[in-house]
């Protein structure tokens, strides 16, 4: 099969590009793949983040990806499409994750359905977290261009089907990132980060957003003991300054460890290691592309009860469900400091073998021959 993928690749940086790099790694391991990428991905004063680009310390995988799309740019919808025509696919693939890629995504999706071509999109959101009036309709519009798609948890294909009843589709959880290396020394890590080695280490990771809830976890922190720390580690795509100052009035701050920042992926086995419970507090979400990172280093999770994070977390046994609120996230954080950590782990390493990029590509592929 020989397929189109349109979306963020080398030199973007993310978990979006990571696990497009991964897809295609694995799909050209029995089909031909040629890799589509933005000139633009977004116009720069729509980036809240530090660069949209790779850094020196990111394990990324280099995708030699053509660049089309400038997302900005609707003069370049209709010739990113004739460029991509060229090369004859079979099916395009697109990812899907917010409202902002539906005309220049939606251009592209229809040039292809009119001329027979399958279009398939995996979708990361269909709802977004923090929504606006145009989303619905953009939405689906979009939808309707496409021939069907991949959906990562059921929140995800409950909002799909809402806006399009009679979409073909495909459930399949996300893959483990794996590409971060191994885990290092526990007592080595705490060192390294300054942390108490007698205290129980609670990690918050990822991109700080309001829907993620992190003021929760920062005031469920002055709930717990003195022998429990907290890490935050991640880039704020916003204002920090009301986490910074809930922190200093934390009876918990001298437990808090800040680094506010974009983490590198040679940080990321040292965080990992460190840590003894990754804590998910979200508001709301479709699914987590931290929660696999935990899997790869054996880190259990606690996860609120939103969206398709309590069927996985609960499915596989690989850690606890909480409620979004501050006395919950205490509560389950003492909970699971009560419990044997072994048996999570014992369930995690079952999970990293059903959750193979080997099973997601094999899936994604057989369901585009049904179509």
């Amino acid at each position: 099969m020989r397929i189109a993928f349109l979306s963020a690749f080398y030199p973007f940086r993310g978990g979006i590009a990571q696990f497009n790099a991964n897809l295609c790694k694995e799909l050209q391991k029995k089909h031909e793949v040629i890799p589509f990428t933005f000139k633009r991905q977004y116009p720069e004063f729509l980036f809240p983040g530090t660069t949209q680009y790779i850094t020196a310390d990111d394990h990324a995988v280099p995708v030699d990806s053509i660049p089309v799309l400038d997302t900005a740019n609707p003069l370049s919808y209709r010739t990113s499409a004739k460029q991509i025509a060229e090369t004859k696919p079979d099916v395009l693939v697109m990812r899907y994750w917010m409202t902002y890629f539906a005309p220049s995504l939606g251009i592209i999706a229809g040039y292809f359905k009119k001329r027979g071509c399958r279009v398939v999109s995996i979708l990361d959101n269909v709802t977004p977290h923090e929504p606006h009036f145009f989303d619905k309709p953009l939405t689906t519009w979009f939808l309707k261009r496409n021939l069907g798609f991949l959906v990562m948890s059921k929140s995800v294909r409950d909002d799909l089907l809402s806006l399009q009843p009679t979409a073909r589709f495909i459930l399949k959880e996300h893959p483990l990132y794996d590409h971060f290396g191994e885990k290092v020394d526990k007592q080595l890590a705490v060192e390294q980060l300054k942390l108490d080695p007698e205290k129980k280490t609670l990690l918050f990771f990822g991109l700080i957003r309001d829907y993620k809830g992190l003021d929760l976890l920062i005031a469920a922190m002055s709930l717990l003991d003195e022998s429990y720390q907290l890490i935050i580690a991640g880039e704020s795509y916003g204002d920090f300054e009301k986490y910074r100052q809930a922190i200093e009035n934390s009876p918990a701050r001298l437990r808090i460890k800040v680094l506010n920042r974009y983490i590198s992926d040679d940080e990321v086995p040292q965080l990992f290691s460190a840590a003894d419970l990754l804590v998910t507090p979200y508001r709301s979400a479709t699914q987590s592309g931290v929660i696999p990172v935990a899997y790869h280093f054996d880190v259990p999770v606690l996860a609120t009860d939103v969206g398709g994070l309590k069927e996985s977390i609960e499915r596989a046994g690989t850690g606890l469900v909480c409620l979004p609120t501050i006395e919950s996230l205490s509560e389950g954080i003492q909970e699971f400091f009560r419990l044997s950590k072994d048996i999570f782990i014992v369930n995690i390493q079952k999970e990293k073998k059903v959750l193979s990029w080997e099973a997601f590509a094999g899936a994604l592929t057989g369901f585009i021959e049904t179509l």
